[in-house]
């Protein structure tokens, strides 16, 4: 069982050089999210949304995990088993930093799906239009992304999870997607102790019992010296 259930979003890879969504700069101020985050934007225009994919997977590829990324892998390797990390980031950084249960929700950059039959597989650098599906050979596989309109995977082993757990923390999100958004006070009515760690409050924050607010990078690293004196 999972004692540390731990949510990061978009913020926690920002400090990394990868986009975040919402910010006054972020992604969505410069694509419309409906041509390239959605199955009908996809079936409208698949070589928009593999050039947005390809170009997002580069950018990722490039990137190093942060410290942050790293003080999690360091808490999972000293808590063998205790440690779950739920994922709203498509990118691969906390696995090359070292975290091994990892939960991606919302897809994976560097995995590539079937529209028809479902296979999933690793993604090559640069997916286009009519690349065929090495299972079934349908010419039609697409980034193996959650969007929107989408169910977000792994949710019964999230729910299961939180209900568990006995401290909850989001790192890096905004409070303002569900289900993530909700997550807290699932945890919460478990009797989880919740705290938020983000670079200013976030939607959400008056649902935690605790808020610390700065970079990720020099916050988490002081989080996870903290439980480790405790637990060690």
């Amino acid at each position: 069982m999972a004692r540390f259930v731990i949510l990061t979003g978009a913020g926690i890879s920002a400090e990394s050089g990868l986009g975040t969504f919402r910010d006054k700069d972020g992604l969505w101020t410069r694509y419309d999210l409906r041509e390239i985050a959605t199955p009908e934007g996809f079936a409208a225009n698949p070589r928009l949304v593999h050039d947005f994919y390809n170009a997002r997977r580069k950018n990722a590829a490039e990137a190093l995990p942060n410290a942050a990324h790293a003080a999690l892998a360091r808490l999972e390797k000293a808590l063998p088993g205790e440690v779950l990390i739920i994922t709203q980031n498509i990118d691969n950084l906390h696995e090359r930093a070292g975290s091994r249960t990892v939960l991606h929700m919302h897809g994976d950059l560097f995995r590539a799906r079937c529209t028809a039959c479902g296979h999933a597989w690793d993604a090559p650098a640069e997916m286009a239009p009519g690349d065929p599906c090495p299972a079934c050979a349908h010419p039609g596989t697409r980034p193996d992304i959650v969007w929107f309109g989408e169910f977000p995977y792994f949710m019964e082993e999230i729910w299961d999870a939180l209900r568990r757990a006995k401290t909850f923390a989001a790192i890096g999100t905004s409070g303002s997607v569900y289900p993530a958004a909700a997550f807290v006070q699932d945890a919460a009515r478990a009797g989880a102790h919740t705290l938020e760690i983000n670079l200013e409050p976030s939607e959400t924050v008056n649902d935690f019992a605790e808020a610390r607010h700065g970079r990720a990078s020099d916050l988490v690293p002081e989080w996870v010296n903290e439980v480790l004196a405790r637990t060690g």
